[in-house]
């Protein structure tokens, strides 16, 4: 069942101040793949995991400020190909059933028995696709802006967006024809160099022209669901990210979109059910990106699940009154992790 209240928010994102990890690791999960992992907070704390978004973005200083450091240890991780993992940009050995085992290796690695999982857009995937496998291990979660790779999901950010951002749009699809996301894959993954920064920069472009719908000046010029433009990183033309960091962040997503997320169709909806550990889903009313409508209908399977509707605010983590929203539930989450 569920318990849905609209928020209104607050001036401010109401953050906690900013901190240091007291541990920086790399983390060997396979003959590829070496992780990033830092732990802040209190090490004798109430664990708890954040889940970045993307698929092909990575953590952020501003992401551990979400937690109370006197109450939770707070575990961050880049996830393969991503950030301060390596091989940057890798997306050998590299699917969503890879990453929940990951998470696994990590849990295995730093002790920990249960913990609280915090995950937004793709990371909210992520969480669910752990909590699915892994249900002992998970004490609560909050998700924000909820995707779960469904084919509606992706064809309402390829083409039911077309009606808000016409220029965007065309300058993303021209010419292609209906395989979007595989042409684009292909493309980012060309020999020539040339052809591969093009189609990363119109990606790119196009998500963040996404992220701008409402804003103060709504620009078409410069999302993908659980994008890095919505967890705070500026991609656009000028922005002064390396041309290197911008094919990995394509590469990556692409790889994953173009595998739906290596979900059946349904997987995780269907799965909801079973998952128990109490959870909040904080939803921008307005979120572009992710649509409320998948929030709702998850929260109406999640057993011990409240949504918690943000007015006013979209997808954006690091947008005021979602940020507030975000502190809160951690907040109120503490009682019931503490249960655990």
């Amino acid at each position: 069942m569920s318990e849905t209240n609209t928020v209104n928010g607050g001036g401010g994102n109401g953050l906690y101040p900013p901190l240091e990890p007291f541990s920086a690791q790399s983390l060997s999960v396979s003959p590829v793949h070496r992780l990033y992992v830092e732990q802040s907070g209190i090490a004798t704390g109430f664990p708890v995991l954040f889940l970045h978004g993307g698929p092909g973005s990575q953590t952020r200083p501003e992401h551990r400020r979400y937690f109370d450091p006197s109450f939770y240890h707070v575990v961050l991780f880049d996830q393969r190909g991503c950030g301060r993992s390596n091989p940057f940009g890798s997306t050998e050995q590299n699917t969503t059933w890879h990453l929940v085992e990951d998470i696994e290796a990590i849990r295995y690695k730093l002790g920990v028995d249960k913990w609280l999982l915090f995950g937004g857009s793709w990371g909210s995937t992520l969480a669910l696709a752990y909590a699915m496998s892994h249900p002992g291990r998970v004490a609560g979660m909050i998700l924000r802006g909820v995707f779960l790779a469904s084919r509606p999901e992706l064809e309402w950010y390829i083409n039911g967006l077309r009606s808000f951002i016409p220029t965007a749009w065309q300058r993303l699809t021209g010419g292609i024809g209906e395989d979007v996301i595989q042409r684009y894959q292909g493309e980012v993954n060309h020999a020539d160099q040339a052809v591969a920064l093009g189609a990363a920069r119109r990606w790119v472009e196009y998500e963040n022209s996404v992220m701008a719908i409402g804003g103060p000046a709504a620009p078409e010029a410069s999302a993908a669901p659980g994008s890095s433009a919505a967890q705070g990183s500026s991609t656009g033309p000028g922005a002064g990210v390396n041309e290197r960091a911008l094919l990995a962040r394509a590469r990556v997503q692409l790889h994953y979109l173009a595998a739906e997320c290596f979900l059946r169709e349904g997987e995780l909806m269907q799965a909801a059910s079973a998952v128990t550990a109490p959870t909040i889903i904080v939803q921008g009313r307005t979120d572009m990106v992710c649509p409320p409508v998948t929030a709702y209908e998850l929260s109406a399977r999640l057993p011990a699940a409240r949504l918690r509707m943000i007015e006013q605010a979209g997808h954006a983590a690091q947008g005021p009154r979602l940020a507030h929203a975000l502190r809160i539930a951690t907040d109120d989450m503490r009682k019931e992790v503490a249960r655990a």
